[in-house]
């Protein structure tokens, strides 16, 4: 029987990796070693304890105040030690983390071949988003097989040189995860949650944490809340603030006092998947909701200049409106008050995954190591 190691670190990456940990788990043909880095704690573990993942093991990396160059080094050390009483057949990342990138360097020193779940995303800008652009780049030099969620995402690795061979379109693993989980329509822990959704009001769910947005740009993201709330008294804003408080001070003063505007504490994923499912629409600087969003029908607005993933733009699900202040504005408003604008968004076809990811994932495993063969790949 044949060993994978999924290595994740973060909620992020623990969201898309576990329905491909519930795949291998449930193959015969493969062992499962979950190796967790925590360069998140509490919301990794959150994920875990939802989809039922045990890690069997933990490097525990997380440090206050930690730098980027800390994780990576302290990841690489663990797994150096790691590897030394435990050799995995393949080491499994996702994504673009700093945990992910160590994870293909420590298997790469070791002669393991490393798969990349959600290969093949680039922005083209080194710089944005940062770190994670040039992290998967790196990734993708590693990799032996490239699990590209989206035919766009292939054929940005086939530009960079990757043997076609060694790509395969899945669909994105989130979706599989979303899909499993909002139907649960779990308790919110905020009653203040719980009191929003019983009204049925309109709410605009608005989550915001990029590296590259700190500062100014963020603190006119909080005055076009502020105005926002005060030209749609019955709109409800949500704000699940990341606990960054760089973000924090920059957001929050200017939305002091507004009792349409309802600040939480980050939510844990299933909670979150049930706002999501109650929003009317998304403001957003996060990758992984201008996946999620589409599939439940939300039109989302980015407040990023470049997206790594152009197909949902492409679509009509997706906006990129940037960071100004007034543009913010502008576009929440259209979306609020035109009905064919909202609906051409609303209803366009979601490019990003049909569910069955973690099949073909799994699939494609089963294939490097000589005991399988691929399924189809994912057209949208």
């Amino acid at each position: 029987m044949h060993s994978i190691m999924p290595v994740f670190g973060t909620r992020p990456e623990a969201i898309k990796m576990a329905p491909v940990i519930n795949a291998l788990e449930d193959s015969p043909l493969f062992r499962c070693i979950v190796t967790v880095t925590g360069q998140h704690r509490a919301m990794l573990d959150q994920v875990n304890e939802l989809f039922g993942i045990v890690p069997d093991h933990d490097l525990n990396i997380l440090q206050q105040g930690q730098s980027l160059s800390g994780i990576l080094t302290r990841t690489v050390d663990g797994l150096e030690a790691l590897f030394a009483h435990t050799r995995p057949d393949v080491v499994l990342v996702q994504g673009d983390t700093t945990t992910s990138t160590a994870a293909a360097v420590a298997a790469f020193y070791h002669g393991i071949p490393v798969v990349h779940v959600e290969a093949g995303l680039r922005s083209g800008n080194p710089l944005s988003p940062f770190p994670e652009e040039a992290n998967r780049k790196i990734t993708g030099q590693i990799a032996s097989l490239h699990l590209a969620p989206t035919r766009a995402s292939k054929a940005n690795l086939l530009a960079e040189g990757v043997n076609a061979a060694d790509i395969v379109v899945t669909g994105n693993t989130v979706i599989d995860a979303l899909l499993a989980i909002v139907g649960k329509e779990l308790p919110f822990s905020d009653p203040e949650l719980e009191r929003v959704a019983a009204t049925g009001r309109k709410v605009l769910l608005v989550t915001t944490h990029r590296r590259e947005n700190q500062g100014d740009a963020m603190r006119g993201v909080g005055r076009a809340l502020a105005r926002i709330a005060d030209a749609e008294p019955d709109l409800v804003i949500v704000l699940p603030a990341h606990k960054n408080p760089v973000v924090r001070e920059a957001v929050l003063p200017a939305l002091a006092g507004r009792p349409n505007v309802l600040v939480t504490e980050p939510l844990a994923y299933g909670e979150f998947t049930r706002l999501l499912s109650l929003a009317h629409l998304v403001l957003t600087d996060s990758g992984g909701v201008q996946e999620e969003a589409p599939s439940l029908g939300k039109p989302v607005l980015v407040m990023r200049d470049n997206t790594e993933r152009p197909e949902a733009v492409d679509a009509g699900t997706v906006t990129l409106i940037g960071t100004d202040e007034d543009r913010i504005v502008t576009e929440v408003d259209r979306l609020l008050n035109d009905r064919e604008h909202y609906d051409s968004m609303a209803t366009a076809v979601n490019p990003y995954g049909d569910g069955s990811a973690a099949a073909r994932t799994v699939a494609a495993i089963s294939e490097l190591l000589g005991v399988g063969s691929r399924l189809g790949e994912f057209t949208s």
